[in-house]
């Protein structure tokens, strides 16, 4: 531990605002001396007692409940008080004040400071010491934050899965049976004098296909638990007066942003947090792409706008004019829209071609192809397999979220070299002459990633990020 995890610490644990409780919380070595500061006498471990928050001069500042909670059992595995107070935050930073200066006062008892070196809590210090304790592992401590960011149900409950330990106990089979592999070849290469085969004997290439089998399992579950937590970035493009704002309006389910005939009408980007299925997507509308002396300076930065965040979507929704599918410059402007996408996306961002205004186009002129999709901003036709086609789009595979992980696109990025490993280490167990030093750096750095998700193996400068987004109080 660092020596900053040494200090005691205090912080308000409640939202910023006014409500009905507020809660100042301390955590650290040696709380008990503050009590009888604070509160006039000891308290029993794990009960709430209820009584009045003193003052330095012995007043009330205010009545409330007050809990204790001795290490190691806590939640942050350190001597732990809680104050319930009304929920002003005058109130409360006057609570905070208090125990801070209750921590620097002379315990008439012993002579010394009650509580010295008491300071305020960084963002996310009391969930950091729980992992730094052994209370949490590091796939739950980021739970504990996701379940307070949740923006759906289906991403709240995957989130209480992964605190309750399921992603963890995922990942910990991958390593007792990746531990396990890599005995066998520890093995093999510490007693090369006997004249035993322990990999065939043990079936070792069996083993590791079964291991990488159970991996893609937990990554396929993983990846659509990161999409549930941070949702996809979706850019409408196209032409103006394409129709790509009353899309907008017509997926999110309200006038969001202004629809006219008059081409440029949309000069910067309008968004909006849309949910399909649980599964949320944040829905960017964009100026039209065109090029010409008609375009003024404010529509050209829009233009440039647009383009920055198509090269940062995740999928995009090129929409096409019906009524204008005839007119030769139209195609034309559209093949070279299509053109520039194709070299500005990377291969794995998905252009979705949408046809619109289909309502007031010919049938002859509506598109039929599997990779078409028709509709109607206007009336909405075609909207229930717009959005199966986005969550297609973007990876969702119709899972219910009481399989799901909680997960950050760092489990998924560590998931993926951990298989990278292992298929390199097939290719050794598969080859002719395997080199067994070889398979057992890839199966040692396999194992090392894996060790990322739960902070088995890390670098306190990853702790440092992970922990500084929570809120202070947490």
């Amino acid at each position: 531990m660092l020596p900053r995890h040494q200090d005691p610490i205090a912080a308000i644990a409640t939202a910023p605002g006014r409500g009905a409780v507020g809660i100042v919380r301390l955590s650290g070595r040696g709380l008990a001396p503050l009590m009888p500061a604070l509160l006039g006498r000891e308290l029993r471990p794990r009960h709430a007692h209820y009584g009045p928050f003193l003052a330095a001069d012995g007043t009330a500042l205010d009545h409330g409940l007050a809990l204790w909670f001795p290490a190691p059992h806590s939640y942050t595995g350190e001597d732990v008080l809680e104050l319930q107070a009304h929920g002003g935050p005058v109130l409360l930073q006057l609570l905070l004040a208090r125990c801070l200066e209750a921590a620097g006062e002379t315990d008439p008892i012993t002579g010394r400071p009650r509580l010295p070196g008491l300071r305020l809590a960084q963002p996310g210090e009391f969930t950091e010491r729980a992992f730094l304790h052994g209370k949490l592992d590091l796939a739950q401590a980021e739970a504990v934050a996701d379940l307070i960011d949740a923006s759906t149900e289906a991403a709240a409950r995957s989130a209480s899965r992964s605190l309750s330990g399921a992603f963890s106990q995922a990942v910990e089979a991958l390593r007792d049976d990746l531990v396990h592999l890599r005995m066998l070849v520890e093995a093999t290469l510490d007693f090369p004098e006997e004249d035993i085969d322990f990999l065939q004997q043990s079936d070792a290439v069996g083993q590791l296909r079964r291991l990488q089998a159970r991996l893609d399992e937990v990554l396929a579950r993983t990846r659509q638990g990161a999409l549930l937590r941070e949702g996809m970035h979706v850019v409408i493009a196209g032409q103006p007066n394409a129709g790509k704002s009353s899309l907008l309006n017509a997926l999110a389910g309200a006038e969001l942003a202004i629809v006219t005939p008059i081409a440029g009408t949309t000069r910067d980007v309008v968004q909006q947090a849309i949910q399909i299925e649980g599964v949320p997507l944040h829905i960017i509308d964009t100026a039209g792409l065109r090029d010409g002396a008609e375009v003024d300076e404010v529509e050209r930065i829009g233009i440039e706008r647009a383009w920055q965040r198509i090269e940062a979507a995740d999928a995009v929704l090129f929409v096409h004019d019906l009524t204008r599918a005839a007119d030769p410059a139209y195609r034309q402007a559209d093949a070279a829209i299509r053109e520039r996408l194709a070299s500005r996306l990377p291969a794995r961002v998905p252009v979705i071609d949408v046809w619109n205004k289909a309502d007031a186009a010919e049938a002859a002129a509506i598109p039929t192809g599997a990779d078409d999709l028709p509709l109607s901003a206007r009336t909405g036709a075609g909207l229930p397999a717009l959005r199966e086609r986005l969550l297609h789009a973007v990876g969702w595979s119709g899972h219910t979220p009481e399989g799901l992980f909680s997960a950050r696109q760092r489990h998924v990025d560590a998931l993926h070299r951990v298989r990278a490993h292992l298929q390199a280490a097939q290719a050794q167990l598969d080859s002719p002459a395997p080199a067994l030093e070889l398979l057992a750096e890839e199966l040692r750095l396999a194992h090392e990633a894996l060790g990322t998700i739960t902070g088995a193996f890390g670098a306190d400068d990853l702790l440092g990020v992970i922990f500084s987004r929570f809120c202070i109080g947490k």
